[in-house]
């Protein structure tokens, strides 16, 4: 623009200079506004920060800054206050709003154990808090500096274009020179230097990831960069954790099955909780939760004994229960005594009582309810490929891989999920992997794009993906594919309108067709309609 502006002045075109300058300046306005309101969502997250806290120090309330609060400390949170740390409620009650952190707008109760996060609300009720995690080592401040981070990277066709850009100008002077040599002609000159416009070419994708990764932010996405927005629109494989990603990662009692005719299915339950009623181990609470939801009563359990990956034993009512594997409950009750227990991927538990066989229980890890639907969404995005990857074992991976149809590898080790996601690449696929343990951390940072499971989660799972989803929701996977193909669509139509625009243009004013005023109001037009056409993904639908 600068040498157009020196060409118009070479060659007595002051008005032409004029309207460069000023369509500069209109321009650049027009750019900051709409990058600042496509930053407004960094913004609007740092606002929603606690600025104070109110902790508990030599016995009494103290008011500090948020940030001064140290790891250990007890927060008191009154109703309508914000929570300024991520902790674990060791007194009091509440609903707490946590829009701010996941986006569910439906408020959660809390109380005694219960974590919390910072900038959440407790709208009902008041807590004690112990922080666990304070500033921007917390979830809220992990989610601010996710954005701020993404907005400094860049994708391959930016970076492309922006590489273009830089070699715009000596193209654009050979064809100025080319045009004097042939016609003579200082004013058709003047106006290929005045219309030729390289800022369109360098706008045309940053504009429209920085638009996108704003507006997918406010939405519960947190993307990391432009460069895994293009992979996710050029992703044809899906790789998929179970445990936690696919599944709550939460047993349930499935089936209740009596094997001799003397206690009904309740009565089996009853006594199988009953004895279970202070085990700690993960199908204990899913026994527990089971007679809990079907209103039985539980009895107080004597003798109890715990053997670790066994079972326990007790007695309830006057009688002699056993619940566990079947190895250690056949020790108590004849193995023939039993009947067949088909797994279909699930973990049995046998029970016992008086030393005869009375019941078997089935367990499986319950699959998130909107999982189904969002995998029908993706596959018709155009991922081809949809595998589940786990550790488990190879009759529970079928099991549910056979029920939302798709394929699976089992009995896997973290390095066998990185050899997967490696071989995949090999082949030429755009992989994305979701996950959200600790051991899906190194196969998430080996894809193209790794997208972990909710953002409070495993803290190594987030810091090694490159998407992470604010709250546990699979309906947010086949909205991060659609975001990718809309921004993408957006900026392939950007690079084509600036090229063919600069084109049309030049060859205009090479011929003398456009004469150097005009090509002084044509060459800001380009800017404009890139950063309108962007600025349209900041409301997406």
């Amino acid at each position: 623009m600068t040498l157009g502006v020196i060409a118009a002045l070479a060659v007595g075109q002051w008005v032409t200079a004029l309207v460069v300058v000023f369509l500069m300046h209109v321009g650049d306005f027009v750019e900051r506004f709409t990058t600042e309101r496509a930053r407004r969502a960094i913004k609007d997250l740092a606002a929603l920060a606690p600025a104070t806290a109110r902790v508990l120090r030599d016995g009494a309330e103290v008011e500090i800054p948020a940030a001064q609060v140290a790891v250990g400390e007890t927060v008191i949170v009154r109703p309508g206050e914000q929570i300024p740390v991520d902790g674990e409620v060791i007194d009091g009650r509440a609903t707490i709003n946590q829009a701010a952190i996941t986006g569910e707008p439906l408020p959660v109760d809390a109380g005694p154990g219960s974590e919390v996060y910072a900038a959440t609300i407790a709208e009902l009720g008041h807590l004690r808090v112990r922080a666990v995690k304070v500033g921007r080592d917390a979830t809220f401040g992990k989610v601010v500096r996710m954005v701020e981070e993404a907005e400094a990277r860049r994708g391959r066709v930016q970076t492309a274009a922006d590489r273009f850009a830089g070699i715009y100008l000596p193209i654009v002077a050979g064809i100025a020179a080319l045009t004097f040599l042939i016609s003579r002609d200082p004013l058709a000159t003047a106006a290929v230097l005045v219309v030729a416009c390289s800022c369109s070419f360098a706008l045309a994708t940053p504009i429209a990831m920085l638009a996108s990764i704003g507006a997918a932010a406010q939405r519960g996405l947190l993307i990391k960069g432009g460069q895994y927005i293009e992979a996710l629109d050029q992703a044809d494989v899906l790789l998929i954790d179970k445990t936690g990603t696919l599944t709550l990662g939460q047993p349930r009692i499935s089936e209740v099955i009596p094997v001799d005719g003397v206690y009904t299915r309740n009565d089996v339950l009853s006594y199988a909780a009953s004895a279970e009623r202070y085990s700690e181990h993960p199908l204990a609470q899913a026994v527990r939760d089971a007679a809990q939801r079907h209103a039985l009563p539980l009895f107080e359990p004597q003798d109890f004994e715990a053997l670790p990956g066994q079972g326990i034993r007790a007695r309830i009512d006057g009688r002699s229960v056993v619940v566990g594997n079947r190895a250690f409950v056949t020790e108590i009750s004849p193995v023939a005594a039993w009947p067949d227990a088909a797994a279909n991927g699930k973990t049995t538990l046998f029970v016992a009582i008086d030393g005869q066989p009375a019941g078997i229980l089935s367990a499986a890890d319950t699959m998130r309810a909107e999982v189904p639907a969002a995998l029908d969404e993706l596959r018709g995005l155009g991922l081809a490929r949809i595998e589940l990857l786990t550790g488990d074992n190879e009759q529970t991976a079928r099991a549910l891989a056979e029920e939302i149809g798709i394929a699976y590898r089992a009995n896997l080790l973290p390095e066998d999920k990185i050899r997967i996601v490696r071989e995949y690449q090999a082949a030429g696929h755009k992989v994305v992997m979701i996950g959200d343990g600790v051991n899906d951390a190194p196969a998430l940072a080996q894809a193209d794009v790794g997208v972990a499971m909710a953002v409070a989660g495993a803290a190594v799972a987030v810091e090694a993906a490159h998407v992470a989803l604010m709250r546990e929701d699979w309906s947010l996977a086949p909205e991060l594919f659609r975001i990718a193909r809309r921004t993408m669509r957006v900026v392939r139509m950007n690079l084509a309108f600036t090229t063919v625009y600069n084109i049309v243009g030049i060859s205009l004013a090479a011929f003398g067709i456009l004469p150097p005023v005009l090509a002084a109001a044509a060459q800001s037009i380009p800017d404009l309609g890139i950063l309108g056409n962007s600025a349209r993904l900041l409301k997406q639908k």
